[in-house]
């Protein structure tokens, strides 16, 4: 009975080496999107994340080109959006714009909330932030994702800066209730002469925030789509103050 035992002893080893091989692997999977990283410029042992979301068509670069405009004490990363569209050009979802508005892929825009939500998890082990202090910028789409992973998961998004997005109506059925979201803190820009998500989106969307008993800081400009100066100086003085 003994030899017995210890053939089986012998045996059970290669498997639980295999075993513990595969979670130490595993611990150290790299996260599942591409991204850039900009270090604090001001050291401390648990720095706040900024995480850039691009918009449609673009790429990790486009927003990362802001990054040594932003405030100092942040570690900033952008994101590249899962979905390929063409050479170094990248999105969270497909959309149609027709007579009636943009037309979505709901599936892929799910699938990029759950992959952002898990990016956070995976970079814990990459980079060194507090995970209490996470905010999320976004443009565009990437305005449209950070709406979507901030009001559904609340507790691990401090704050959002939306910058010529829109709230997806999609999304609402799986938004958090008032209690988890009072917490939540909000900027939106959005120029007035957008062509592309027009201004009104803002505005639905504001209404919407309110409904939640939500107040976000809400800037205006005479401008298209796109960022300038003035809303990334506003961005910037917003994130220094929460």
């Amino acid at each position: 009975m003994r030899n017995k035992k210890y053939w089986f002893l012998v045996l059970l080893l290669p498997f639980t080496i295999l075993i513990t091989s595969f979670m130490i692997t595993n611990q150290n999977t790299a996260p599942s999107l591409h991204y850039l990283v900009r270090q604090p410029k001001i050291k401390t042992e648990n720095p706040p994340l900024l995480l850039l979301l691009h918009g449609v068509g673009s790429n990790e670069q486009n927003m990362f080109a802001f990054a040594n405009s932003l405030p100092d004490k942040f570690l900033v990363v952008s994101v590249r959006g899962p979905l390929t569209l063409g050479t170094n050009s990248f999105a969270w979802f497909q959309v149609q714009f027709g007579s009636n508005g943009p037309i979505i892929n709901k599936e892929q825009a799910e699938e990029a909330r759950v992959s952002i939500l898990q990016f956070l998890e995976d970079l814990k082990g990459k980079e060194q932030f507090d995970e209490k202090n996470v905010f999320l910028l976004g443009f565009s789409q990437g305005g449209i994702m950070s709406y979507s992973t901030a009001l559904t998961q609340p507790e691990k998004i401090k704050g959002i800066a939306v910058m010529s997005g829109r709230l997806l109506p999609e999304v609402k059925p799986l938004v958090a209730s008032k209690d988890r979201l009072k917490k939540l803190k909000i900027f939106i820009s959005h120029g007035k002469q957008d062509p592309v998500l027009h201004y009104g989106f803002a505005e639905e969307a504001i209404t919407y925030l309110k409904s939640l008993e939500l107040q976000p800081d809400f800037y205006t400009y005479d401008e298209v789509h796109t960022i300038n100066s003035q809303m990334l100086a506003d961005v910037n003085l917003w994130l220094l103050k929460n």
